[in-house]
């Protein structure tokens, strides 16, 4: 690509910046969190929302846990101002929890916003105009004076109609397109906007320092917000808010940071829904904090109600890989991935089952509403024994590990035959079908005599090829020993080893018992399995399952 040089620096990197918020190695607390869902989010979809469907996405934000909402910006349309109202007059905001409302700096705006407001119990006012070099020269044509006295005259209306609207305010204020506005003249308007809004201990004011469009590399923004922290008047009276748009790819690490550099509340929506490449995923920073330990004060263990609400809402899909949300986040389709993961749930199991730290899941699904049996690890053609073995694991059957490989190569290949993803009761169907109680080509009756000093039994083996019947008598230390001393001499089979495990299937009076079996034939193993509720006589399936499967 060879016009990169036309792309010259559109932000203002902090000169001998003090970067102390780098020293920090994670969140301790969680920010305020403002769901901005209701406005950057509904303005950028192709349809927006009806009022119906507002309502429902507020009560789905109030669920999860926000205190602060941004409900739109009620000046710019009757649907807006209609929606305003409806919460308000239908007590539809509970007491703990403020809803935002969006405004330029121009007066009428202003008032029109205050008109719908009247009556709030709770309520942030959030005044903005842009003060970015690329908008006063190109979009206002106006000097930073100016634009400057746009910013303090708005904050004055502000505070003036909220003195004479019925309700609570709180005042918020933004340099809109901070990341493209120099640092000095940020902090100029700033600090002159919060001389009118006077904010107290009390009645804390908000300033909002957006990337309105991503600029720059995380830790430059984080600078910013160091800066600008250190900077501000009143600052013990200020909440520094984020406001990260995801040009670059990096909103959610920029405001990690900009936390660390002393901002102390978040705007963002859920799976970034935003304008161009959207806002921050409040769902994914939310998620991080929890997944280091850190209660983010939101509550996400309904994932699957969150993603059908926003899905049906917004017309949009949540991506497969959407970090903690998406349909694929904790599947493991690589056998070695799978293999790691089924051991690290037994280790934890039997170790540590009040902590989480296991191979590949970062959480644990199920605190996401999640199953692990169902989530975690698919087969395809990638899976390996691991994975095969922790599915069939899920119906009961715990397979010695040499038989886990020979299944897992068979269930592989059943895969890549039919070149799809195969379900757990797919698994489940080619391990019977291949291993469990087979009966070709022989087959036999299972009725056992003995005495007390050695085994005899004696049953007729079939031939299903051929429909021929044959009786056999076998003699041994027991009488899976008899049975095979019977059937390999009249096969003419020569076993060198043979492995065997067993256990009982499910529980209670009625559960069966299935036996494992592996053969040695001439240097390579064969593997057969058997249920029956009789413990002999499910081995002497198995045994027959391993010799069918060798011939």
């Amino acid at each position: 690509m060879k016009n990169y040089q036309k792309y010259t620096t559109q932000h203002y990197p902090i000169a001998n910046p003090t970067m102390a918020w780098v020293h920090k190695t994670h969140l301790e607390k969680p920010p305020v969190w403002c769901s901005v869902d209701l406005r950057d989010g509904n303005q950028s979809l192709m349809v927006p929302m009806t009022l119906a469907q507002k309502v429902e996405y507020f009560n789905l934000l109030v669920d999860t846990g926000f205190k602060e909402i941004e409900i739109g910006f009620p000046a710019a349309s009757e649907t807006e101002f209609a929606f305003t109202r409806k919460l308000i007059e239908e007590n539809l905001i509970p007491d703990d929890v403020s809803i935002q409302v969006l405004t330029q700096a121009r007066e009428h705006i202003i008032a029109k916003t205050f008109k719908a407001l009247k009556g709030v119990k709770n309520a942030i006012v959030h005044v903005y105009n842009s003060t970015s070099k690329a908008q006063r020269e190109q979009v206002f044509a106006k000097n930073k004076e100016e634009i400057k006295s746009i910013a303090v005259e708005g904050a004055k209306h502000v505070v003036a109609y909220a003195k004479k609207t019925p309700g609570n305010f709180r005042f918020e204020y933004s340099p809109e397109s901070f990341t493209g506005t120099e640092p000095e003249f940020a902090l100029d308007v700033c600090n002159a906007v919060l001389d009118v809004f006077k904010p107290t201990a009390k009645q804390k004011a908000i300033i909002n320092l957006p990337a309105t469009v991503e600029h720059s590399l995380p830790h430059v923004f984080a600078n910013q917000i160091e800066w600008m922290s250190n900077h501000l008047k009143y600052r013990q009276n200020v909440l520094i808010s984020l406001h990260n748009h995801n040009d670059r790819g990096t909103a959610v690490a920029a405001t990690e940071l900009g936390l660390l550099a002393g901002a102390d509340r978040v705007e963002g929506t859920f799976f970034g829904n935003g304008e161009r490449t959207g806002n921050v995923d409040i769902i994914t920073l939310a998620m991080n904090m929890y997944a280091s330990g850190v209660n983010p004060l939101l509550d996400m263990s309904n994932m699957a109600r969150i993603i059908e609400v926003y899905e049906r809402t917004t017309g949009l899909s949540v991506h497969a890989r959407s970090p903690y949300a998406g349909d694929l986040v904790f599947c493991a389709f690589s056998g070695s991935h799978q293999d790691a993961i089924a051991k690290g749930l037994a280790h934890q199991a039997k170790n540590a089952p009040d902590s989480w730290c296991i191979p590949y899941l970062p959480i644990d699904p199920k605190d996401v509403g999640r199953e692990l049996e169902t989530c975690v690890i698919r087969i395809n053609s990638q899976s390996g024994k691991g994975g095969v073995g922790y599915v069939l694991e899920g119906f009961g059957y715990s397979l010695p590990a040499k038989m886990r490989e020979v299944v897992g190569y068979r269930v592989k290949n059943l895969s890549d035959k039919h070149n799809k993803e195969l379900s757990a009761e797919e698994v489940l169907t080619a391990f019977k079908s291949d291993f469990i109680n087979i009966e070709n080509p022989y087959a036999f009756d299972e009725r056992f005599e003995f005495r007390e000093k050695g085994y005899v039994v004696d049953f007729d083996v079939i031939d299903t090829k051929v429909g021929t019947t044959t009786r056999l008598r076998g003699e041994g230390n027991g009488s899976l020993d008899a049975f095979a001393n019977a059937i390999t001499a009249h096969l003419g089979l020569a076993i060198t080893d043979l492995v065997y495990a067993q256990h009982a299937l499910g529980t209670g009076s009625t559960a069966q018992a299935i036996s494992y079996i592996g053969i040695c034939v001439q240097g390579k193993y064969s593997w057969g399995a058997g249920t029956d509720s009789d413990i002999t006589s499910s081995s002497i399936r198995a045994l027959l399952s391993a010799i069918n499967n060798s011939l």
